[in-house]
C-alpha cells in the first residue's frame, strides 16, 4: 500500500505491452529513459498525485514485453477505462496499457506471481532482415532445432541456476523452477519459449546463449548438464543479445481473474500465420 496517500486508497492492476528497445530497461534510472519512469510520470498525471507501479519482472535494456502486470495503489476515484484512456493518450507510442483491473489490496504484481513466461525470437535466414531488426535476434548459421530440444530437457525442474545468472544478479539464492523450455522452428523463424515460477538476471539470455551454441554444433545437447553441475557463469554460452527477448504472460491464482494466455508479439503472430500456440 502506498503510505504516502492519506485516507482510503485502492489497488489497480494494468496489463503492460511495450516496446524496450528505446529503454535502459524497466527499471527507473537517474541517468537513462526507462519504462517504469515513463509509466509513473504519465499515471500520475490522471491521478494528480505521485504513482509508484510495482511490475511482475523486471526487463533489461532492450528486452520488449506483450505481457507485463504491474500494480499500484491511488486516492481519487476513476474508473478503470478512464485509467485506460486517458494515459494511452499521454503515454509514448512505444509503451501501451492492454487493459486496467481493480483488483484486490491482497494483490501483488510480483509476490502473487505463480509463473512467468518469455520467449525469444531468432531471425534464422542466412540474409539479414531489414525489418523489425530490432525486435529479434538475426543468426545466419542454421540451427538445429531437434539438438537445441534434447538439450532444453537438461533445464526442466528446480535447480541451482548459477551458471545461468549475471554477476551483477541481486537475488540472495539461484534455485529456480523452469516448468517448461521448447524450441520450435517455423520456416526461416526459431522461437523459444521457456516459462519459470521466477528468474533470475540475465537467466534467458544465458539460456538461449547456451542453446544457441548446441544448436549451431559448437556444443553436444549433454553440455547444459555440465554446465548446471559446476555452477560457475564462465562455462555457460554468452548472453545473448537483448532484442530477440519477450515478456509474455504472467500467471496469478484464478480468483484475481487476470488474463494469463501467453501473447507473441503482432509481428510474430502475422509471420507464422497465427500457428503460435
Amino acid at each position: 500500500m502506498n503510505t504516502d496517500l492519506e485516507g482510503n486508497t485502492k489497488r489497480l492492476a494494468l496489463g503492460i505491452e511495450y516496446d524496450g528497445s528505446t529503454y535502459h530497461g524497466w527499471q527507473r534510472q537517474t541517468h537513462a529513459a526507462s519504462v517504469q519512469e515513463s509509466l509513473e510520470k504519465t499515471l500520475s498525471e490522471v491521478a494528480d498525485h505521485p504513482i509508484e507501479v510495482i511490475c511482475a519482472g523486471r526487463t533489461d535494456t532492450g528486452v520488449h514485453a506483450t505481457s507485463q502486470v504491474v500494480h499500484f495503489d491511488y486516492k481519487k476515484p476513476r474508473p478503470e477505462s478512464a485509467w485506460l484512456r486517458g494515459a494511452n493518450s499521454l503515454l509514448p507510442q512505444s509503451i501501451s496499457i492492454r487493459y486496467a483491473k481493480s483488483i484486490s489490496d491482497d494483490f501483488h504484481a510480483r509476490f502473487s506471481a505463480l509463473s512467468r513466461s518469455y520467449l525469444y525470437v531468432i531471425d534464422n535466414h542466412s540474409i539479414k532482415p531489414a525489418i523489425m531488426g530490432h525486435g529479434l535476434t538475426w543468426i545466419k548459421g542454421k540451427l538445429d532445432a531437434d539438438k537445441m530440444n534434447i538439450a532444453a530437457k537438461h533445464f526442466i525442474g528446480e535447480q541451482d541456476f548459477t551458471s545461468f545468472r549475471s554477476s551483477r544478479c541481486q537475488s540472495k539464492n539461484a534455485n529456480r523452477n523452469i516448468h517448461s523450455l521448447t524450441c520450435t522452428r517455423y520456416d526461416d523463424y526459431l522461437v523459444i519459449e521457456v516459462t519459470a515460477n521466477a528468474f533470475l538476471h540475465h537467466m534467458v539470455r544465458n539460456i538461449v546463449g547456451t542453446l544457441i551454441e548446441i544448436g549451431d554444433g559448437r556444443r553436444s545437447s549433454d553440455w547444459v548438464r555440465e554446465i548446471i553441475d559446476v555452477k560457475n557463469r564462465c562455462s555457460a554460452g554468452v548472453t545473448a543479445p537483448a532484442n530477440g527477448l519477450y515478456f509474455v504472460a504472467v500467471e496469478y491464482p484464478e480468483h484475481y481473474n487476470l488474463p494469463s494466455k501467453k501473447r507473441a508479439p503482432l509481428f510474430l503472430e502475422m509471420l507464422l500465420n497465427d500457428n503460435f500456440k
